[in-house]
């Protein structure tokens, strides 16, 4: 079954973020304010996991990472490592395209204060699950940050405990007939890049090592 009939743009089974959502378009209304889809190819070798909508990137402008700090540095790597047509995104009206490459978030919805709650994260891990079911085989995924690197165990089904949570931390996954490349990474959120915890190096070390499992596949 395809992602996009997975997905749900009015999904409101959290109620809790419906709930700040509503609140949140009171505020903004020019804001999208719902559940935010998948960009990118849907038949993507790699798939970006992020944790969730910005308030004021994602949440607003519909695209996964795209008009806040955060996806500054991410669509700055994935144009220099060839996964991305352009090296900003401002706008989903903006004409950038990925290549090869898709972005998603474990958690759909903007949570309060970016903290999603574990109930949350648990609800929204069918429609991940959905996702890395349409990743062929020997597909890379990157997981931005240890919520997210949990988040694609989970929805896989396998225990987190077997594969704990590092910068750089490459695991093969192999579920039934399918082998997928696991690479986490910290999340590259303004906190992070503006601490050092994670520098521009570190960043295009995980995207460099995704490039060359693709291109040996």
């Amino acid at each position: 079954m395809p992602v996009k009939h997975i997905f749900n743009l009015h999904c409101k089974k959290c109620k809790r973020l419906a709930r700040f959502l509503q609140d949140v378009k009171s505020k903004h209304p020019d804001y999208l304010c719902q559940p935010v889809a998948a960009f990118g190819d849907p038949d993507a070798q790699l798939l970006i996991v992020g944790l969730a909508p910005g308030m004021h990137g994602a949440n607003a402008t519909g695209r996964p990472f795209t008009g806040d700090h955060s996806g500054i540095l991410l669509y700055q790597t994935l144009y220099k490592y060839g996964f991305s047509s352009a090296a900003s995104s401002e706008s989903a009206e903006d004409g950038l395209e990925l290549l090869n490459c898709r972005i998603t978030n474990a958690v759909k919805c903007l949570p309060p204060q970016n903290k999603p709650l574990a109930d949350e994260i648990k609800t929204c891990l069918s429609y991940l699950a959905a996702e890395l079911t349409q990743l062929a085989d020997n597909a890379v995924i990157v997981a931005l940050g240890s919520i997210a690197h949990q988040a694609v165990l989970k929805a896989l089904g396998l225990r987190i405990k077997d594969y704990k949570f590092r910068h750089q931390a490459e695991f093969e996954l192999n579920i039934k007939a399918t082998r997928l490349h696991l690479i986490s990474s910290y999340h590259c959120s303004r906190y992070n890049t503006q601490t050092k915890r994670l520098t521009e190096t570190m960043f295009h070390q995980v995207f460099c090592r995704a490039r060359q499992i693709l291109n040996h596949v």
